[in-house]
């Protein structure tokens, strides 16, 4: 068997303060939000998912998103990348009057799950996709594809299924699209053959993977990604997250799980993994959830 050539580098997308903070039921005070992200960003991290404008009777934990995208701005605007969820055209309106780098619109591949988290069928959400793009302008529009590979209603997706929606979404004009395990249940098999068919019918476009850590598969699922070619990933300081209307998704990958991974294999990913284990440990004293191997043993492994 012939050796598979490894990437020199990849690109780590930093996830938690909106996909890891949605996961919480306690509300996490402003001072805390921004105290995360003032840690992350000065990791090496290039660009974060901030928050998302999303109803805040359905996720309360998203309600200052206003005021959490304005501080980032104050901060980091024009050094790294911004990216904030909106699951409609209300959420875009709002999220634009903030100035983001990019919008991520979030629809799902199963019908079931799509109707649990916006009410409404996928055709439905790509029309309201396509009426989004008519309102972005200058700003980045990137789509996430939920339930890419499972469904904790329908099981295994159809790739084919997957197909289309990115078809649609690249003919709207979709300058971004992540593909999510969003409840962590894919295993590497499941995951390569929705994935050589992705790259079949659409060569090197560069997708994001979003994989969840549910059944602990996030890091070998990354590894057998990356041998197809894909490397980028959505990760989460302390491996914290969940999606709140997928029955018994987990936490998303720890980002320094991944930096780790990669920096025993020698692929650059330029986040300083000291500074992210840092992160972990204000976390921890806030009083959030930790979920990462790393984190937890405290002693980082060097490069083989």
């Amino acid at each position: 068997m012939k050796e598979k050539q490894l990437p020199s580098r990849v690109i780590l997308r930093e996830v938690c303060p909106r996909d890891g903070f949605q996961s919480v039921q306690k509300p996490i005070p402003m001072g805390d939000k921004c105290a995360l992200i003032d840690g992350m960003a000065a990791t090496g991290i290039t660009t974060m998912e901030v928050t998302s404008f999303v109803s805040p009777k359905a996720v309360p934990q998203m309600a200052d998103a206003p005021d959490v995208l304005d501080y980032f701005n104050s901060r980091w605007k024009g050094r790294i990348h911004s990216v904030v969820l909106v699951p409609n055209v209300k959420g875009a309106e709002l999220a634009l009057a903030h100035n983001p780098d990019a919008l991520a619109f979030v629809l799902s591949v199963s019908e079931s799950h799509n109707k649990a988290n916006t009410r409404r069928t996928v055709e439905e959400s790509l029309k309201e996709f396509e009426t989004v793009a008519s309102l972005v302008g200058n700003v980045a529009l990137g789509l996430d594809v939920a339930t890419a590979f499972q469904c904790p209603f329908e099981g295994a997706i159809a790739p084919e299924a997957v197909v289309r929606v990115v078809e649609r979404a690249l003919e709207i004009g979709a300058n971004a699209i992540t593909l999510a395990d969003t409840i962590g249940t894919c295993d590497p098999l499941n995951l390569t053959k929705t994935l050589e068919i992705v790259r079949r019918e659409f060569g090197d476009y560069p997708f994001y993977l979003h994989l969840h850590d549910t059944h602990g598969m996030a890091i070998v699922n990354s590894a057998a990604a990356m041998e197809l070619g894909f490397t980028r990933f959505e990760t989460a300081a302390g491996g914290l997250g969940g999606c709140p209307f997928a029955p018994g998704a987990a936490g998303n990958v720890a980002t320094e799980d991944m930096v780790n991974f990669f920096n025993k294999i020698g692929v650059e990913t330029g986040i300083d993994l000291e500074k992210v284990l840092g992160v972990a440990d204000s976390m921890k004293a806030m009083g959030l959830p930790v979920n990462s191997h790393l984190a937890a043993s405290r002693v980082p492994c060097t490069k083989a």
